[in-house]
């Protein structure tokens, strides 16, 4: 399906008003977008319109989503040193670094700190945990996400169901290091980190950079209504 065969079958699927959700639960609103424009539902890792990755959003929802995970050459620290020393014991009882970054400084002393061309978790110390090039987390979101088509939806529930009316749809391109790095500073993008002492190693799960629905667009530098 390209955009302007997808522009032409939003403006029907809105003029409907209210639609039944197809599904319980969170992902009912996109599989119900979904087969309203009879798509059919893929986990595979390519856009759902050509050249857009699809994303329906509930109207008052802010859940939490993740654009991308990235780790290369981030480190300046051993990982498994910055476990030992800046860890705590996790559900599992290992010593881990299973943390929500922020400006301020979190109870083991570390905070994320964000320059003109990086960001990096730090300790109070003064010592560096790892540094990532807004450049490069430029880049690898727009290899995740090219381009976003965000639908939104007012939502109501009538005798235990959820009803959907999809009424706006927007054509989302383009970041930059400089717009991510005011994004971080509003604390609009989020730094997990996820790992934990495996005895020889660390074993990483990835560090996370994760937003809210409601603050993609924040993320984009051109948004186009259709």
């Amino acid at each position: 399906m390209t955009i302007e065969e997808f522009a032409k079958d939003f403006k029907i699927i809105k003029a409907k008003g209210f639609i039944q959700s197809t599904r319980r639960g969170p992902t009912g609103i996109g599989h119900t977008l979904e087969t309203q424009l009879e798509i059919i539902e893929n986990n595979a890792a390519f856009p759902d319109i050509e050249g857009a990755e699809l994303k329906a959003h509930r109207t008052k929802g802010n859940s939490l989503i993740t654009l991308f995970t990235f780790n290369r050459k981030a480190w300046k620290m051993p990982p498994l040193e910055a476990v030992k020393l800046h860890g705590s014991l996790d559900k599992d009882g290992r010593q881990g670094l299973y943390y929500t970054m922020s400006l301020k400084p979190n109870s083991a002393g570390l905070f994320l700190e964000v320059q003109k061309t990086e960001i990096s978790v730090r300790h109070i110390s003064g010592s560096i945990i790892a540094t990532w090039q807004l450049q490069t987390l430029a880049d690898r979101f727009m290899q995740k996400m090219p381009a976003l088509l965000f639908v939104s939806a007012f939502t109501e529930e009538r005798d235990g169901i959820e009803y959907f009316h999809f009424y706006r749809a927007q054509l989302m391109k383009g970041t930059s290091p400089e717009l991510l790095a005011d994004q971080f500073r509003a604390e609009n993008i989020l730094v997990d980190l996820r790992l934990h002492d495996k005895v020889t190693r660390a074993r990483n799960h990835g560090t996370g950079f994760r937003t809210f629905e409601n603050k993609l667009p924040l993320l984009f530098q051109n948004i186009i209504d259709l």
